[in-house]
């Protein structure tokens, strides 16, 4: 029986969180919330692996820096296919490869056809019992249905680089969620349900994205004109480094603006990965994991770990981190 959580045990889970890395926060509020939607037989081993489900939510943005073909698995330019609705751009792989060729849509992004890949290879982890591929594939399939959630990472024009709005990308994803999301949003996504098309699911949520990015760009376009730069930005220190970000002011008329956009769309992703992981669970066979919820990684995946967040420590140490995106 699912239960709405109250705001007391909801602030206990979100506590832990404070001071977590730039740019990386709505992702791992995703995925931590997104745990509390599933059922009881999956939370039995979802809920003692927490943490792991949280922080390792930012894995693909760490590797992407590392491997070539991490990059495009993160967004699609579909508006470079044409205007909306989009349908000239096939949604089968194979029919998209043939008319397009693989090199044009590994260019222009490959999003909604990962998702379903990562379904299926989370399906296949659960039917093979593997505790740790469960917990790997599972944080990282949250962070791609998040990034499919971002109106940015469905335009070609995603960092406001087209419009002379450079900066807008994390401005809509991370300072939003950052100064407003604890305080004002509702983080409640309601229970997980089965997805019976996950290929058609994910071009559903890529079509809606890819709809509110006019809106996105344009509205931060007006409130430019009515804001000097001298009050659209601030200083602070992040990481024991003075960096210049959007300021407060700017980013909550901002927010007002979209009409709780950022909210509902967290939200929508929260509920989005509790079901592609209850989906690969079901189409898994349901297997039983109370056996599952004590098992953990081997020293040589713990290493493997250590090295990803090392070589992302070193890319950021050099200014290169995800917020550049």
């Amino acid at each position: 029986m699912y239960q709405r959580l109250s705001p007391f045990i909801l602030l206990g889970l979100l506590l832990p969180l404070q001071g977590i890395g730039w740019g990386f926060f709505a992702h791992q509020r995703i995925n931590r919330l997104a745990v509390f939607s599933l059922p009881p037989e999956m939370l039995v081993f979802y809920k003692p692996h927490l943490e792991f489900i949280t922080q390792h939510a930012v894995d693909p943005d760490k590797r992407r820096y590392a491997v070539a073909a991490e990059a495009p698995r993160h967004y699609i330019d579909i508006d470079h296919y044409g205007p909306p609705p989009f349908d000239s751009l096939p949604r089968s792989w194979q029919a998209a490869m043939i008319k397009y060729t693989a090199d044009t849509l590994q260019q222009h992004g490959i999003l909604p056809w990962h998702i379903p890949r990562m379904v299926a290879r989370l399906s296949c982890a659960f039917e093979e019992k593997d505790a740790a591929q469960i917990l790997k594939l599972s944080a990282e399939l949250g962070h791609y249905i998040a990034d499919a959630h971002v109106p940015l990472h469905a335009s070609s024009n995603h960092n406001g680089q087209l419009t002379n709005q450079q900066g807008i990308h994390g401005l809509w994803e991370s300072r939003i969620p950052e100064l407003v999301a604890d305080k004002a949003f509702n983080y409640w996504a309601g229970k997980a349900t089965y997805i019976a098309d996950v290929q058609d699911f994910a071009w559903e949520v890529i079509i809606g994205s890819a709809l509110a990015a006019d809106t996105v760009l344009r509205l931060e376009k007006e409130l430019s004109s009515r804001f000097p730069p001298g009050q659209r930005y601030a200083y602070e220190k992040r990481n024991g480094v003075l960096v210049r970000n959007y300021s407060k002011a700017y980013t909550l008329a901002y927010h007002q603006l979209l009409g709780n956009m950022v909210e509902r769309r967290m939200r929508s992703a929260m509920q989005a990965a509790a079901s592609c992981w209850y989906t690969a669970w079901v189409n898994a066979g349901q297997p039983s994991l109370r056996e599952l919820a004590g098992k953990s990684f081997t020293a040589t995946q713990l290493q493997e770990f250590q090295q990803l967040d090392q070589a992302w420590q070193k890319r950021r140490s050099l200014g290169r981190g995800h917020e550049e995106e």
